[in-house]
């Protein structure tokens, strides 16, 4: 390089045209090299040592291109060319290493031989049954494992189960049913899946799907006090409440669809169906308690709370999460600022729950019924700490140590919710009695995926790889222990290690996919661009205006990370 420069100085008669050609070659060169770089990181990500190489290659015509700048400076003239490398081939290249390369590859072959064994005993059903090689419609029959992999197969590079997954759903998906089904459950992963699968990979297949479902559910949103229904008829609307709960709407099933039915609006430019859970927020914003926290039942009629237990557990947990996640879809704007007042309101109240164990203090949240507290807690209750880690740097400094502190000490807890019985695999919920740190209450496990969740944003904030060592002997636990030859199976006791015979969804849409961002760069479905539903399912972030809709203002989105192909709405 020094040489070419030294010899052209000597020659200021060399036609200036010549190195204008040049230039432009070694430009092409450039941008060619560029967009290899970022195929491979997109496309074949798991190759570092290739990328190494070609990155070498970048830095050397960066160089050359330097020189001649350089050059064409000291004729007099100037020149505007682009010469970064994109931040997300920094981070790739420079976070990855052997050990989490290895370990991201066994989760890999793990979703493999789940997606495998689902595919040749339980095509198109909801889940499979592995001990018995056949599968089952626990959700009526829409193809539940399918629509809620899609994202897991696409992140981790699995190109052609996703292809067959994906001409599943535009080939043979059929919403019309006559099938009471549950609004939380089908917005969650089914509406959820559909639209993370479009925003990943720009298929307006999937939202096409996706509004067709959406608006099944609609109906049940129909009550006079706006709170919806919690169950609905796909085929005909008609929407109830189950008997279980005295004719009255669950508060997590009720204010978990915020994020879904928002996105489903900006991506669709329809406001109805943002309108429609938005009024949920307001309803209950109306008498929002000072502690923040609400009972587990709605009434739907007049919006009222009914006497219950207040939980972070099964029934309220989403609720929670959501105030805090819709804050974030929506950039943190102005527009959205209520939901995150509304979360810190109730963190207030999620503090008066926190105890101790005696001897080892382990932190827990209890539950609440009236004015007395159960030393209980869901293991489900475990996404706490990933939320208030990722919460947390939003605050002051000072606060900001609380709530990670917080977070640290609740993930500690949940990790031992793992450790501390025969199989290392957490029971469904513990009670913490006097001077005892932690018992099994409910003792199955069904390959939940909260602690994982915690793990992983914990490490994502924090960079303390101790986080990606607990995720990493939760995985073994289940490779020792749940996983068979058709598949993966929960536990019906954690003591006794006897099997049970399903293989739930969420295994494969959110512990697997947990599993593996936990060992991926953290370009990978960055936190600053993407925000998980409560089922894992990443969203796009949408920045949100005051006294706007946004539903025609969305080009100015960053391009997409994981693919080439861009959704027509960025």
């Amino acid at each position: 390089m020094g040489k070419t420069r030294s010899s052209s100085s000597s020659s200021p008669s060399l036609p200036l045209r010549w190195w204008r050609r040049t230039l432009v070659l070694v430009f092409i060169g450039f941008v060619a090299v560029t967009f290899i770089v970022w195929d491979r990181i997109t496309l074949t990500r798991d190759h570092t040592v290739e990328v190494l190489r070609l990155n070498e290659e970048l830095i050397d015509l960066q160089n050359l291109l330097e020189d001649l700048k350089a050059y064409l400076r000291d004729l007099g003239l100037s020149i505007q060319l682009s010469d970064r490398v994109s931040e997300p081939a920094k981070e790739s290249i420079g976070q990855d290493d052997p050990t989490n390369f290895r370990r991201r590859e066994q989760v890999k072959d793990a979703m493999i031989h789940a997606w495998s064994s689902y595919e040749k005993y339980a095509w198109g059903q909801d889940e499979l049954q592995p001990q018995t090689k056949n599968g089952i419609d626990t959700f009526g029959g829409l193809g539940a494992t399918i629509v809620d992999c899609l994202d897991t197969l696409f992140i981790m590079g699995l190109d052609e189960q996703f292809q067959r997954a994906r001409e599943w759903v535009a080939n043979s998906l059929d919403f019309n049913k006559n099938y009471e089904a549950s609004v939380f459950e089908t917005t969650i992963r089914v509406l959820g899946g559909l639209l993370s699968a479009y925003d990943l990979s720009g298929d307006k297949v999937f939202l096409e799907k996706a509004q067709d479902i959406a608006d099944r559910l609609l109906p049940a949103w129909n009550t006079p006090s706006g709170i919806p229904y919690n169950r609905i008829n796909l085929a005909y609307g008609n929407a109830n409440n189950p008997g279980w709960t005295g004719g009255n709407s669950v508060l997590a099933d009720s204010g978990t669809e915020q994020l879904e039915f928002i996105a489903l609006s900006q991506r669709t430019r329809d406001p109805k169906y943002q309108k429609k859970v938005e009024n949920v927020i307001k309803e209950l914003g109306r008498t929002f308690p000072l502690d923040g926290l609400l009972p587990v039942y709605i009434n739907p009629h007049t919006g009222a709370t009914s006497s219950s237990i207040y939980t972070f557990g099964a029934m309220g947990d989403s609720f929670y999460e959501y105030l805090l996640k819709a804050w974030i879809q929506g950039n943190k704007t102005e527009a959205v600022k209520h939901y995150r007042e509304m979360w810190e309101t109730s963190m207030e109240g999620l503090k008066s729950l926190i105890r101790r164990t005696t001897p080892s203090s382990f932190a827990y949240i209890c539950e609440k019924n009236g004015r007395f507290l159960s030393d209980k807690m869901d293991e489900l209750a475990c996404f706490a700490p990933g939320m208030l880690a990722l919460a947390s740097y939003d605050y002051g400094p000072g606060e900001a140590e609380k709530y990670l502190s917080l977070a640290e000490e609740l993930a500690w807890t949940c990790y031992n919710f793992y450790q501390s019985t025969p199989m290392k695999l957490a029971g469904e919920n513990y009670f913490f009695s006097a001077g005892q740190d932690m018992s099994v209450d409910t003792s199955w496990n069904i390959l939940r995926p909260e602690t994982i969740e915690s793990l992983f944003y914990l490490w994502r904030i924090t960079g303390n790889k101790t986080y990606q060592e607990w995720g990493w002997n939760i995985f073994q636990a289940f490779e020792k222990n749940s996983r068979i030859e058709t598949g993966y199976v929960g536990h019906k006791n954690v003591n006794t290690g006897i099997k049970d015979n399903m293989m739930q969804s969420f295994f494969l849409a959110e512990t697997l996919k947990y599993l593996y961002l936990l060992f991926s760069p953290p370009s990978v479905i960055p936190l600053d661009e993407w925000v998980f539903n409560t089922e894992a399912h990443p969203f796009r972030i949408v920045t949100r205006h005051d006294h706007e809709e946004n539903f025609g203002a969305l080009g100015q989105q960053k391009p997409q990370v994981l693919t080439k192909t861009r959704p027509n709405w960025i």
